[in-house]
């Protein structure tokens, strides 16, 4: 990975853990979803912004108990910002982000989304 990509990475960390304090106003301001008011169902993707608001205000088993993968993915894109942003200031270099999955890690992100979009539709979120 590149100086100037971790930088952006550790930024991008930095600017959501500093914007959290005014994540309760943004919740107000949230769109239903379009797929679940044409279907009925949550789409694979519903609770990925509500997640991310129940992890401004810190509440992490709230956020992991109603939207787990999405809050799984929130606490790496942050904590790894930081990490690999840190890494860049102090001048080290962050480590290599791999090329591409092997099958059998395609297969287990395809498995993971769709268990979560059922246990999203299971619990009616």
């Amino acid at each position: 990975m590149s100086r100037q990509l971790a930088l952006l990475w550790g930024a991008v960390a930095a600017v959501l853990v500093a914007a959290s304090p005014w994540a309760s106003f943004v919740g107000d301001a949230l769109w239903e979803c379009t797929f679940k008011n044409w279907t009925g169902i949550p789409c694979p993707t519903c609770g990925t912004a509500r997640a991310a608001l129940a992890l401004a205000r810190f509440d992490v088993l709230a956020a992991l108990s109603r939207y787990p993968l999405p809050t799984i993915a929130w606490i790496f894109l942050i904590g790894g910002g930081v990490y690999v942003g840190v890494m860049a200031l102090f001048g080290r270099t962050p480590p290599a982000i791999p090329g591409r999955l092997p099958v059998w890690g395609r297969a287990a992100v395809v498995a993971a989304v769709f268990a979560n979009w059922m246990y999203s539709i299971a619990t009616g979120v």
